[in-house]
């Protein structure tokens, strides 16, 4: 399995013009990759909605988990990203609910975090005409692509002119 590659400006593109994410496998363990990364879009202007079975009815970041992407009421706004913390093999059953339930109320991009890679499923969501990202992290991407990761003593390789 390749790993796929995505050019700065797409990430950045798919980042800034998305609003709102369901987080599909969010946990409400604090520690858990899951819940930070989600936690994290959230504090970023993000509407995120955490979907998990195992956790349906608990509350994250404000909002109510919910046991699947087919439970998020239809007078929610659209639900522009779906980002999947499932493993590759799992991935397939989120990404065919995704478009079953999602794709006419406004979905637009399909986004595998770190080590999740399902091309069956990524050639079925860009039939679709999904965008979908692949063994990526959006949190990451983020901190990455604007700037945030340098105060962590990384080189982004981007340069910025704000003072600290």
């Amino acid at each position: 399995m390749a790993v796929p590659h995505y050019t700065d400006a797409h990430l950045r593109d798919v980042l800034t013009r998305t609003r709102t994410v369901a987080a599909v496998g969010v946990s409400t363990n604090q520690v858990r990759p899951s819940y930070y990364v989600a936690r994290y879009l959230s504090l970023k202007g993000y509407t995120v909605i955490p979907v998990n079975p195992v956790y349906a009815g608990a509350t994250v970041f404000g909002e109510e988990v919910l046991p699947g992407l087919g439970d998020i009421p239809a007078s929610r706004d659209p639900i522009q990203m779906v980002d999947i913390f499932r493993r590759s093999d799992q991935a397939g059953a989120v990404v065919d609910e995704a478009i079953e339930t999602l794709v006419d109320r406004g979905l637009e991009t399909i986004w595998m975090q770190i080590g999740v890679i399902d091309e069956a499923a990524a050639a079925r969501a860009e039939a679709k005409g999904l965008t979908v990202i692949m063994d990526r992290c959006p949190k990451m991407e983020y901190q990455r692509l604007f700037g945030e990761l340098r105060m962590g003593g990384i080189n982004t390789g981007i340069i910025s002119s704000k003072l600290r």
